[in-house]
């Protein structure tokens, strides 16, 4: 049992919160994202917050940390976007490793700052794989259903350079997330088994999907057990929901997962449902209200926050966790309890 593994069995695991939302008060302009080394690119690179590694670190430090000392115990790397099929749009395929790498290393760096101060809790870093702008499973074009703009193995070279470099860059779990199509995700935990297997280790993976609407599917059309069914191949530390609804929304899908995996469940909702301006206006108060039910139902074992959080919500969610029991799972064939 890894360490991570072994206090997965004793609390529950607090994520951070959303990082686009934390970015947004920095106001960064277009020549603050390109920085000096991208004042020439030949495209527009404002809202690539994935960049902002290497062009404004100090800043993507400074929000992990605020994270950590919320209450965080595991923080996601900077890197939703971090595939040469996303980094298309701004012509920068070439720098996805060095990216990844860097955005593992910052994180990784406060990570191991914050529990040498503290090394009775120690903190983790999740590598945030995202969906990528491309669905295998799906037609772009109304007018051609058969019509695929990626195909599988073109996201499993991509998903596989992106985990290499997270994990060379010091990671300590591999996070799937905001999944939409679960054929994206399983060309992702291809290439992540594949690069087990050539390392030789065992590095811990989370999945995450995202329940698009009140139909309670996915994008690409599963129920919240059909999406477990379709990744249990997979010996995963936890697989949850994350984003597009708050909360409460999220209840009735993570009470199926808990029901019906013996993984972990994780779960890190937005806060509350977007106004008609498209903002997030859930208090940190309001928001730990809602996700106390999840506790007293026993139905996770991580729990963070996803678009429209900040360090306020997570230490309030933090605050009401710490008082409340992890869900009994399984993993690796060994039972977990309490101890």
């Amino acid at each position: 049992m890894s360490k991570l593994e072994e206090i997965l069995s004793k609390k529950i695991l607090i994520l951070d919160g959303a990082m686009g939302t934390m970015l947004q008060e920095y106001k960064f302009t277009e020549e603050d994202f390109r920085g000096s080394r991208f004042v020439d690119w030949p495209v527009p690179l404002k809202g690539n917050n994935d960049l902002l590694s290497l062009t404004q670190p100090e800043a993507i430090a400074t929000i992990h940390k605020k994270y950590f000392l919320a209450g965080a115990d595991i923080v996601e790397t900077n890197t939703f976007s971090g595939t040469s099929i996303a980094m298309a749009d701004y012509k920068m395929e070439e720098l996805v490793y060095e990216l990844n790498y860097e955005s593992a290393r910052i994180a990784k760096k406060v990570a191991n700052e914050i529990t040498a101060k503290d090394p009775g809790n120690p903190r983790f870093v999740a590598g945030a794989i995202g969906p990528t702008n491309k669905t295998a499973s799906m037609s772009p074009d109304v007018n051609d259903p058969g019509y695929r703009a990626i195909s599988f193995e073109d996201l499993r070279q991509a998903y596989r350079l992106q985990a290499k470099a997270l994990i060379e860059g010091g990671v300590d779990i591999l996070l799937v997330e905001t999944v939409f199509d679960t054929l994206n995700a399983k060309a992702a935990l291809f290439a992540i088994d594949e690069l087990k297997e050539e390392l030789g280790l065992e590095i811990p993976v989370m999945i995450s999907g995202t329940i698009t609407d009140a139909s309670g599917r996915t994008l690409s059309g599963q129920t919240a057990e059909a999406f477990l069914i379709s990744i249990s191949h997979m010996n995963l530390l936890s697989v949850g929901f994350n984003c597009a609804l708050g909360a409460k929304q999220l209840t009735p899908h993570l009470e199926v997962l808990s029901q019906k995996t013996d993984f972990g469940v994780s779960a890190y909702p937005n806060a509350g449902l977007p106004n008609a301006f498209g903002e997030y206006d859930q208090s940190a108060g309001q928001m730990a209200q809602q996700v106390k039910e999840y506790l007293e139902k026993g139905l996770v074992n991580i729990l963070g926050g996803c678009c429209g959080t900040t360090p306020a919500h997570i230490k309030a969610i933090a605050e009401v966790a710490k008082n409340y029991k992890p869900r009994v799972i399984k993993i690796k064939e060994h039972l977990i309890s309490e101890v």
